[in-house]
């Protein structure tokens, strides 16, 4: 197998076209608080990749979970959003990114990590990395996670982020239950955060 991501809270390996998931143990925790957030992470994302791939939604297939700390993904190839976004095919992209993210808050799902770094362009986009990821039907929750994608357009591609954001916004607002009553609260919580960086 080979290592091919180590982040803060799990190992990502791959073995041919498999991606093996491993949540990493915290010895600074209680070992019992450490056993329980572990194998209630994995299940909660377990249940999202059952809940995304039984929609047909563009993610990597679930494959298996011991429902403790290891899951079985599908590889996903080709390349990154973040490397190929540019001011040539930003609106195409954008529409489809808006368009998707509508799909996935319509299931309740939170993706928690919206970055270009997270989505991949094989015959289409598809989403991965959803470590971070929850359920909830919450307008604020949705808002946040349209904020942080805000965020990350914003600082990954200053070029084009203002269009693209702008494009993701439009085709979201017609596609995602609750649009425009999401996309109000979304201004409320750039409110929110520019207060907090005044004080």
């Amino acid at each position: 197998m080979e290592l091919i991501i180590q982040g803060a809270e799990a190992k990502l390996f791959r073995d041919g076209e498999v991606v093996i998931k491993q949540r990493i143990k915290k010895n600074y925790r209680l070992a019992e608080i450490d056993t329980r957030l572990r194998k209630s992470r994995t299940k909660r994302e377990e249940k999202v990749y059952r809940t995304l791939n039984g929609i047909n939604f563009p993610c990597p297939r679930l494959i298996n979970s011991d429902e403790k700390e290891t899951l079985k993904i599908e590889f996903i190839d080709g390349p990154v959003l973040r490397d190929i976004l540019s001011d040539k095919n930003f609106n195409e992209l954008s529409e489809e990114i808006g368009r998707k993210i509508a799909r996935l808050h319509n299931q309740g799902i939170i993706h928690g990590d919206l970055t270009t770094s997270n989505m991949i362009l094989r015959n289409e986009i598809y989403f991965i990395d959803f470590g971070l990821s929850f359920f909830s039907q919450k307008i604020e929750d949705k808002a946040t996670d349209l904020h942080l994608l805000k965020e990350a357009l914003e600082s990954t591609h200053p070029l084009v982020w203002e269009k693209s954001f702008e494009t993701v916004l439009k085709e979201y607002k017609e596609f995602a239950k609750e649009g425009k009553e999401i996309i109000d609260r979304l201004q409320k919580v750039e409110e929110r955060g520019r207060n907090k960086a005044k004080i």
